[in-house]
């Protein structure tokens, strides 16, 4: 690997070695401190290219933001304004203020710079694509470890790395787990280098999708094979429609161009029509035996949910209570706030708040549409893009984007390749690597 490491660009190196690295950062517990570093010392580093321009060398040199880029930025800088006005409205004080600013640079902020990171610096997706590879191979040789761990009577939680003083979300970002007990069936589940199962979900899925574009099938296998036990062995139902919506979703994007697809849809209605009342019928069972796969856990959160919509609509309708508050015992004690981006958003930031996460996000998801419906070269951002928005419904993006960051690179590529019908054109030389 020494071989390849070398044919890389810098920047690419760093961004290259960061991802192989996750589970030495992991044993540190340094992961939620690495992920906004290298957010904003690469972007720091990306404006000083484009500030010098000619006088960096060639592989250094940064291009111009796109017009999506430009967009997350206006609106990422709005969320600011955003909670420093929700703030004010809840009289929050100096100090909460400080520290939840220096949440937003840890959060919200970082999809502005890792796109911008992306769009700008002459990465190639490629690099991206062979670490998250990489790093499944690194997990194929851990994962023994893990699995027999709870059979031997191993603890669950190792330590809690000293690094939390740094402060975060909670200790639970901060600690070294080898696998975890569902209390509401006593079986394990695996998290894997992230805090929790659900979030491991989404890292694999994130995996899995990159593996699927790798080129050398050596890679290509370890990184699907890596991907998919994460997703399973999380056991996140989350995980499992991602897999379907968010592989299959982009690759048949483009048959909307070919006339065949066309007839072919047009007789999928006619029969659907003839067979709709038991169609709805099955799909009405599925999603009810769905929610019952773990109905604690869909419980708790339908509370979260029900709690958080209704005290924004009756006490913070537009900028919202400015943090997340503590939920009382029908919540299990978990923040309000919590485990859903946008009813977070609506209770945190109100109904301007969850706009300026909205709005850019729906103006990115239709242009990487556009973009593979035109070019295979988009099923790759679209599948990652679609990933986080599905599990923005059960989660909080805000504070998973720290080790969402290679998709969000990937995505920002994508922004900055101009599409055309006959074919595409990029911004930047993106060569394939074969090495």
């Amino acid at each position: 690997m020494s071989g390849y490491v070398q044919t890389l660009r810098p920047v690419e190196r760093v961004l290259y070695r960061t991802i192989t690295l996750t589970w030495v950062f992991y044993l540190f517990g340094a992961l939620y401190v690495v992920g906004p570093v290298l957010g904003w010392s690469v972007a720091g580093f990306t404006v000083l290219a484009l500030y010098l321009g000619p006088t960096f060398r060639e592989d250094l040199r940064a291009d111009p933001p796109s017009l999506t880029v430009l967009i997350w930025f206006v609106f990422m800088f709005g969320m600011l304004v955003v909670l420093w006005v929700g703030h004010f409205d809840y009289a929050l004080g100096t100090g909460k203020t400080i520290k939840s600013t220096i949440g937003w640079a840890k959060g919200w902020a970082l999809f502005t710079l890792f796109l911008f990171i992306g769009a700008s610096m002459r990465i190639r997706p490629e690099v991206l694509i062979r670490g998250q590879c990489v790093l499944g191979m690194q997990t194929l040789l851990i994962l023994p470890l893990l699995v027999v761990a709870p059979m031997v009577g191993l603890p669950e939680k190792l330590f809690v790395s000293p690094l939390k003083a740094v402060g975060g979300p909670g200790p639970e970002y901060f600690s070294v787990f080898l696998y975890t007990v569902d209390p509401s069936s006593g079986a394990s589940r695996w998290q894997f280098f992230t805090p929790w199962s659900p979030f491991a979900a989404l890292v694999g899925l994130i995996m899995t999708l990159c593996a699927l574009e790798e080129k050398q099938p050596m890679w290509r296998t370890c990184g699907i094979v890596a991907g998919l036990l994460i997703v399973l062995m999380s056991k996140s139902r989350m995980g499992i429609i991602g897999l379907v919506v968010c592989g299959f979703g982009p690759r048949l994007l483009p048959l909307v161009l070919k006339s065949w697809a066309w007839f072919a849809l047009s007789a999928f209605s006619t029969a659907m029509v003839a067979a709709g009342t038991w169609l709805l019928t099955t799909l009405a069972d599925g999603y009810q035996a769905f929610r019952e796969l773990r109905a604690d856990s869909t419980r708790v959160r339908d509370a979260l949910q029900s709690i958080a919509r209704e005290r924004w609509r009756t006490e913070a309708p537009w900028f919202g209570h400015g943090s997340v508050e503590p939920g009382a015992h029908v919540t299990e004690h978990m923040l309000i706030g919590t485990h859903h981006t946008w009813f977070g958003l609506l209770f945190v930031k109100g109904a301007v708040g969850l706009l300026m996460f909205a709005l850019p996000m729906v103006w990115t998801v239709c242009y990487l549409i556009r973009m593979t419906v035109l070019t295979p070269e988009g099923r790759l951002p679209l599948g990652l893009l679609l990933a986080m928005l599905l599990f923005s419904f059960g989660e909080n993006l805000e504070v998973l984007v720290y080790m969402l960051w290679p998709g969000l690179v990937i995505i920002g590529h994508a922004t900055a390749v101009r599409v055309s019908l006959p074919g595409t054109r990029r911004v930047h030389n993106s060569a394939l690597l074969t090495h």
